[in-house]
Formats: structure tokens, sequence, C-alpha cells
């Protein structure tokens, strides 16, 4: 289902000084059964070891800058024998106190779906459970006045629908078509979502989409950052924005260079260990959206 608003199409930025951050809550899971221990996507090996070490001390350093950026961060237990259960951002979608539950595609990681929807139940928001296989903010990206959602691997056609019922959001369907790109979270970063003085503003790789999608994407952003294939490739995209500071990988350089260009404070901060599971900054990070 597509749903053009183009009330929330980027404009140009006349004034840098209205890039202004805001205060956000988060949701994430230590990364303490964190392993690549089964390959769902092209960028899990199971030959590849991780150093667990490092990838807990990469994690905190995520948290503990959230934290200096004045966000606040709530903790969900992990389950044991769920290795992937740090990639918070699949475990639904939140907005305005309701939430849609998610419904995993992989067998490997069903378990999630139960987990996050018993902590967002018991932390007072409304849950949908869902009829179908979505992987929450992994392919649902909230804006102030729509959803960009993702289809293709990972969360169905009809999924969309029922997000839009479940949030009464309007829904702007993407196709994506590159498996490397398997998640929209990592195909598109929402720099601004629009709720506060400046337009909403995107980044996104336009080889991760199919044609007619690529076009929807120009349509309603004809001023959005191009992500170079390189950048796409670390995750660059894999990113978390207040509004002014957004968070991204290390290693994506021009990404970071052409958000100062556009008024933002890019963040760097390495996590390399989950790139070994296809997972980045926004992966292991669930917004509780307003």
């Amino acid at each position: 289902m597509t749903v053009l608003d183009t009330r929330s199409a980027a404009a140009p930025l006349p004034v840098e000084a209205i890039r202004a951050p805001r205060p956000r809550h988060y949701l994430m899971c230590t990364p303490s059964h964190f392993e690549v221990a089964y390959a769902i996507n092209p960028w899990m090996d199971v030959t590849v070891p991780v150093d667990v070490d490092r990838a807990r001390l990469q994690w905190e350093v995520l948290r503990t800058t959230y934290l200096s950026l004045g966000h606040r961060v709530d903790l969900i237990d992990p389950l044991s024998g769920q290795p992937d259960m740090v990639f918070a951002a699949n475990g639904g979608l939140v907005i305005g106190g309701r939430a849609y539950g998610a419904k995993f595609r992989h067998p490997e990681r069903a378990a999630e779906g139960g987990a996050y929807a018993a902590w967002l139940t018991a932390n007072g928001y409304r849950v949908t459970e869902p009829g179908r296989t979505n992987e929450g903010e992994g392919d649902f990206l909230a804006l102030g006045s729509m959803i960009l959602a993702g289809t293709g691997f990972r969360t169905s056609l009809a999924a969309h629908i029922e997000a839009a019922d479940a949030l009464d959001r309007p829904v702007v369907s993407l196709e994506l078509v590159d498996p490397r790109f398997y998640h929209l979270d990592v195909a598109i970063a929402i720099l601004d979502d629009g709720n506060g003085q400046a337009p909403a503003d995107i980044a996104y790789f336009p080889g991760a989409f199919s044609r007619h999608s690529q076009r929807t994407l120009r349509d309603l952003f004809p001023d959005a950052i191009i992500c170079s294939e390189a950048d796409a490739l670390v995750l660059g995209l894999n990113a978390v924005s207040d509004g002014h500071h957004v968070v991204l990988p290390t290693a994506a350089t021009e990404l970071a260079a052409s958000l100062r260009d556009r008024g933002y404070t890019p963040v760097p901060v390495d996590l390399g260990e989950f790139i070994k599971s296809g997972g980045s900054v926004k992966c292991c990070t669930m917004e509780m959206h307003r």
C-alpha cells in the first residue's frame, strides 16, 4: 500500500540553526548472547568469529553516547538462545503509546517477538499483536505524518496495511530488491522526522530499491541526501538521529561529510562486531516515537 503525503516531503533548509535536537526515548538489549550462530542474511558467516568482549564494549559506547546526548535509554533483558535480540529495532514499532508487534520471518528469531511485546505491554504500551510477517523498525521508519515501510525480504506487504490500521498512520510502501539491504533501516536513514522546526529529511541508497520505489522517494524527498554504495555497504544508513546529532558507523565518512554540509552533527561510533550479523547503530535501537 502506498499513500503519498507531500506534507512530509523534504525541502531546502535555508538556515542551519533550525537543526535542533529533541530528547528521544530508546529501548536497547544488552548483547549478552550475541554471536553469529546461523546465517539468515548475506552479511552472516558462521565461520567468522565474533569478539564478544569487543561487541559488548561497542554496544556500551553506543548506549552511553545516547545518554551523553540527553536521551533516555531503557533496557530489555536478553533471552538465552536469541543471539540477535540485541537488534532491538526489529522488536516492534511504537508511536504515541501504541505499538505494532513483530512477527519474524525466520524461526531462529521467532521468540524475540513475544519478548518485546511483553516488555512493551508491561511498560504501558497498547500492543497490537501482528497477524502478518514483519520485523518492526527494521522495515518501518516513522516520520511525523507517515510511515515508510519496506517489503521484499522480511516484511510482507500485508503487514503494511496492518501497521497503518494499528497505528493510525498512512504508510508508504517501498520495495527492496538487493538482498544486502534486506531491511529498510539499512537502506534509508531518517535524519529529521518533521516533528520539529525543520521538514522531514532522509538519506538513502537508491540501488537498494526497485525503480518505482526510487521514483516514490524522489517525489517525496527531492532534496534527500543520496548515499554512495560504498557507505551503504558499511551500513552507514543504519543511523539514529535526534534532528541534529546523527549517530552513524565510523566508516561512513562520505555520508558524514554530507550530513555536516546539511547542518547536522555526525557522531561516529564503531559497531564493527555487529556488522558481522548485518546490523549497526539503528538495528540496536528501538525508538519510542511520540
